[in-house]
């Protein structure tokens, strides 16, 4: 599947103890590839389980990752924990030139509130 790129693992030491493991899914959102609920569903399927989701998206595509991040958030399934933002050298033109992109990454993790047997945020 071409949204989950890598598969990153994150050990948290505290007191010298490694306490637990988490997985880092790195989706890379396309503009016209996929619908804006794919990648939703997708997000929301690994936060449930625990995992930290990294969203990255360039140029276009940065709109819809910013809508993602703010469902994710404010229906409590998901807590902002990082955003990066950088600039790439997109493919070059007919005349060898490369273009610069936006890039943005946003990456969230599972929020304490979730209740992971239905799925919605206690208050």
């Amino acid at each position: 599947m071409e949204a989950i790129v890598t598969n990153e693992m994150k050990n948290a030491k505290i007191n010298g103890e490694v306490e637990k493991v988490t997985k880092i899914f790195r989706i890379q959102v396309s503009k016209t590839k996929k619908p804006l609920f794919f990648y939703l569903n997708l997000a929301k399927k690994h936060i449930k389980m625990g995992n930290d989701v990294e969203l990255c998206a360039l140029g276009l595509a940065i709109p819809t990752i910013i809508v993602i991040a703010e469902i994710l958030k404010n229906n409590g399934w998901a807590i902002e924990k990082s955003i990066m933002t950088s600039t790439i050298e997109a493919k070059e033109d007919k005349e060898g030139r490369g273009a610069p992109k936006a890039k943005l990454d946003i990456l969230l993790g599972s929020a304490k509130s979730v209740d992971q047997s239905t799925g919605s945020a206690r208050e």
